[in-house]
């Protein structure tokens, strides 16, 4: 017989079902015996404690009962009733009614019916239970009848009888109910967790390597399965993780390679290119810039012409600008390594910038961690860049603005970094741009080569660290720029 996969239930789900289902009824059969017994319970508590007052009752009256003093026992019984005393009814020896609370005066039922007339034994005791209504109001009464002896006599005096409500004995009953409901209900959803745990725990090690297989089949070599067990599956998932890593290893060096590759290539490219420019553009230029120069020394030239020429000078020192940025990111060289105050170089950083800070109404928060060690690296080189960074945070925010700068060494297994944090709240770079603003000629702004960032991360990565945007709380934008801490001098030379 062949089963339609679409219709496929699972051991987990099978196992889940009927096990839930047989504790289901089991919690269900134990709760109606603890229910049935807490009811006789509650019921025979409430009649104890009727007992108790209806005897209370007899015994307080017996005198006034024996000298025939009915209003004495008139107003006693007027002080007793209240919220669960529905009623007292007292009968003379004949069974005929001497005493009527007023609470039940109109319902001649039960003022006329006495069980206890004619001889009745000292220790008899009557119990009934009674459906009544008051005006619009229905409600259930315990009914309680004795005789009346009095102390040294065998004779019977009379009888007394109460009517006790049930209201607060059905409220009981309701409450314990609700709470056997809860903790049965509480009881099984417990248990078809532990269940659902424990099925799961059993069958997890088999879905996990069906989702290895599938993830692997998709290209996904990252995937790692959980080792949850020591058994067969256990040393199964372990040969398989062993597998994912070094096939995701594999491809990660080959994508690093090739990135690598295309990154040297872009670089060669960039290379040839700011070689050209240096020769075909930068002499010419500087011929210009020099003619431009003598023009403007001339007195017979006007204000306006001046001014034209002034503009002039300034497109040529720009277009010089970009050349020399250009030439300084393709050039190879080498660090200069000695062991300086990474705070000090950042307050170097600062000074370069102070008026322009100044001017702007910008003020800089400083975190500096005390009591850091030196960092080994080139101080000019760092300066670099800490300075380009600070320059796109202080083209970034607007007057009177902030820039947050801190510096911690945090350890990181054996090793240790130096992390310094420059946020600013200017208008933000998009997510979406993290990454791309390191990159050759990408730009953000209306003006600028974009090679700044892209230098800086040059120089960063020469350093064996790295630069990179991270996120903050509130608008703007936050670098996060991480030095090795090292303990040796090294060089390096960009490739």
């Amino acid at each position: 017989m062949k089963f339609n996969p679409k219709f496929r239930i699972s051991i987990y789900a099978q196992l889940v079902f009927w096990v839930s289902v047989i504790l289901a009824f089991l919690i269900i059969g134990v709760l109606a015996v603890i229910q049935n017994r807490e009811t006789r319970f509650i019921y025979e508590e409430k009649r104890n404690r009727g007992l108790l007052m209806i005897r209370y009752i007899a015994e307080m009256n017996a005198r006034h009962f024996a000298l025939w003093e009915l209003e004495s026992i008139d107003e006693n019984i007027a002080g007793l009733i209240r919220e669960d005393l529905a009623y007292v009814i007292f009968y003379d020896r004949s069974g005929r009614p001497v005493v009527v609370s007023e609470s039940i005066v109109g319902n001649m039922e039960v003022i006329n019916e006495t069980r206890c007339a004619g001889d009745v034994p000292p220790e008899a005791i009557f119990y009934q239970n009674l459906n009544l209504s008051s005006g619009q109001e229905d409600y259930e009464v315990l009914q309680i009848e004795i005789p009346i002896y009095v102390a040294g006599s065998d004779v019977k005096w009379g009888s007394v009888k109460i009517g006790l409500k049930l209201d607060d004995v059905k409220k009981r009953i309701n409450q314990s109910r609700l709470t056997l409901f809860s903790l049965g209900l509480l009881a099984l959803l417990l248990t078809i967790t532990g269940i659902n745990f424990l099925v799961k725990r059993l069958t997890r090690p088999i879905q996990n390597l069906l989702e290895g297989t599938r993830r692997i089949s998709r290209g996904d070599f990252s995937y790692h399965i959980p080792l949850i067990s020591s058994d067969e599956i256990g040393v199964l998932t372990e040969s398989f993780n062993r597998m994912t890593e070094e096939l995701n290893m594999a491809r990660q060096q080959m994508e690093e390679a090739n990135k690598k590759l295309v990154q040297a290539e872009k670089l060669a490219s960039i290379g040839k290119l700011s070689a050209t420019i240096a020769h075909e553009i930068r002499n010419p230029l500087t011929s210009v810039k020099l003619n431009i120069q003598k023009l403007a020394d001339n007195d017979q030239l006007d204000e306006l012409e001046k001014e034209h020429l002034s503009i002039a000078h300034e497109g040529i020192e720009q277009i010089e600008k970009f050349i020399k940025e250009l030439l300084s990111f393709t050039r190879v060289s080498v660090l200069q390594l000695d062991h300086f105050g990474l705070d000090q170089i950042i307050e170097e950083s600062l000074k370069m910038l102070l008026p322009s800070l100044t001017e702007k109404r910008i003020q800089i928060k400083k975190i500096y961690q005390p009591g850091l060690p030196p960092v080994l690296a080139d101080g000019d080189k760092l300066r670099q860049v800490f300075l380009n960074v600070l320059r796109n945070a202080y083209e970034a925010v607007r007057e009177g603005g902030e820039i947050e700068i801190s510096l911690s060494l945090q350890p990181e297994g054996e090793k240790s970094y130096f992390e310094v944090r420059i946020c600013d709240t200017g208008s933000g770079i998009p997510e979406k741009d993290w990454e791309n603003i390191f990159e050759p000629f990408f730009t953000t702004k209306g003006s600028g080569a974009g090679l700044g960032l892209a230098n800086a991360r040059r120089i960063v990565e020469q350093h064996g660290g790295t630069i990179r945007v991270v996120r903050k709380e509130g608008p703007g934008s936050c670098f996060l720029i991480r030095i090795p801490c090292e303990t040796q001098e090294k060089e390096k030379t960009y490739d």
